[in-house]
């Protein structure tokens, strides 16, 4: 697809093909959590259902897509990525979504010539157009985008689980008697919540923008619910040394710490991770973020730590002490591979939905940590209901995982006979469902390939039946 070079920069193009096919523009939302399913999602149309696709990313200033989309090229996926927007005008201690909305919001003419320039002349009309903004754009952007792409049936991609969908529509049947859009004083959820299927959750483990939190936040995500009812950085050589060190380890010893590409640990909590890792005694791989400082940096004074290297912030002589026994690594790591790998025994996760179905496709059971988002409430279904994982307890008064909570979930995980013993075993049973979802006859294959007939179904009746099969 080209773009004007005012609206979108072209990172690469799908190779010209004879005949034209069916294609799908997938609109990525920021973050890594949004733009590796999407990654996936635009690969399987290319290569196992004879789509064109093409992924469409923001400039995300907090981040870099750059390995994530390095390999869509060699995929035949084509990239663009909208310019940046400024954001400068934000308070510094903005909340995540609060940005997110921004970007997503003020990208918006971006998109809107993009999508124009891949429309126009009505020769070729795009079979679909497939964003996931409806958790981040405000207001009906969303449904505009659909409506006025000329790109046939639209598709809202939901890079989370059936439990938010849930809770989103908790939210809006609470609200649904003629309350205006954007109106503040909104009915807030009751607290605990029942959804199906005899799960109740506490207000808690509720995503932050369905709590007590932000009310602007809150209205976002109850119009966007009510409308929708009409790993970045790193490289080769990070890549390199982590699976040549999970080598050397022997089968099912090693410990996987991760929480996700924008999960950050305070300065007490990482320190505390750290004594908790170094006394449970067994195998680590811990991909180490920055963690949450002061706005103005302040704690980086005079400590000689600094502020764009996160090993720096481990405990004096943690990676010495722990040296043979773990390993450390700055922001990174082949997650995917690091779970597949036979070393890894467990993972110690903040629940993101990408890393959590990620564990189970490799059958590891998990150390629930959740920080933000939705993460709470996939802990409560991981440990209580799906049972493929165990939480910590937090220290009441701030919040803290203590070092002792730590060491005992990884023991307890590892080696233990009751606990620990019947999570691992249904981690194993979960590897095989997943599995067979997504066999030859499996659920998820077969409503894959019933989305694609339509798209491909769609794509024939408006170029006249003359595309590829």
């Amino acid at each position: 697809m080209e773009s004007s070079s005012s609206s979108a920069k072209t990172v690469a193009a799908a190779p010209a093909t004879m005949r034209p096919r069916p294609h799908v523009v997938l609109v990525s939302s920021p973050g890594a959590g949004h733009l590796i399913p999407m990654s996936e999602l635009a690969r399987r149309l290319v290569a196992h259902h004879g789509l064109a696709a093409t992924l469409v990313t923001f400039t995300d200033p907090s981040s870099s897509t750059t390995t994530l989309l390095a390999p869509l090229a060699a995929a035949g996926v084509a990239t663009a990525t909208l310019p940046p927007v400024p954001l400068d005008d934000l308070p510094a201690d903005a909340r995540p979504e609060t940005k997110v909305l921004a970007l997503a919001a003020r990208s918006v003419p971006h998109l809107r010539a993009l999508l124009q320039d891949a429309t126009s002349g009505g020769a070729t009309r795009l079979a679909a157009l497939v964003p996931d903004l409806c958790r981040a754009a405000p207001r009906s952007r969303c449904r505009w985008l659909l409506r006025s792409s000329r790109a046939g049936p639209g598709y809202l991609f939901f890079p989370s689980n059936l439990a938010a969908l849930a809770v989103m529509r908790a939210a809006v049947e609470l609200n649904d008697d003629d309350v205006p859009d954007g109106q503040e004083e909104l009915r807030r959820l009751p607290d605990p919540l029942d959804l199906p299927g005899g799960v109740r959750l506490r207000r808690e483990d509720l995503p932050e923008g369905f709590r007590d939190g932000d009310p602007a936040v809150y209205a976002e995500y109850v119009g966007e619910g009510r409308r929708s009812d009409d790993e970045p950085g790193g490289g080769e050589e990070s890549k390199s040394i982590v699976i040549d060190w999970l080598d050397r380890q022997p089968t099912g010893s090693v410990v996987y710490v991760s929480f996700g590409s924008s999960g950050a640990l305070s300065v007490e909590q990482t320190a505390e991770l750290a004594a908790g890792l170094e006394s449970c005694g067994h195998r680590f791989l811990w991909v180490v973020r920055m963690p949450s400082l002061d706005v103005d940096g302040s704690q980086s004074s005079s400590t000689g730590k600094k502020k764009n290297d996160p090993l720096t912030w481990l405990p004096e002589g943690f990676l010495e002490r722990t040296k043979g026994r773990g390993l450390a690594v700055a922001a990174w790591a082949p997650q995917v591979r690091v779970l597949a790998h036979p070393a890894t025994a467990a993972f110690v996760s903040h629940c993101g939905w990408n890393s959590t179905l990620e564990s189970v496709s490799a059958g590891v059971p998990m150390i629930a940590w959740p920080l933000y988002a939705e993460q709470r409430m996939n802990a409560v279904f991981l440990t209580e209901h799906v049972g493929v994982a165990l939480r910590p307890r937090a220290r009441e008064e701030d919040g803290v995982v203590p070092r002792e909570e730590v060491a005992a979930a990884v023991r307890e995980l590892m080696e233990g006979a009751e606990k620990g013993r019947a999570v691992r075993r249904q981690a194993g049973h979960m590897q095989q469902a997943a599995a067979r979802a997504w066999g030859p006859e499996g659920s998820s294959r077969r409503a894959l390939e019933e989305v694609v007939g339509k798209l491909k179904a769609a794509a024939a009746a408006a170029v006249g039946g003359h595309v590829a099969s």
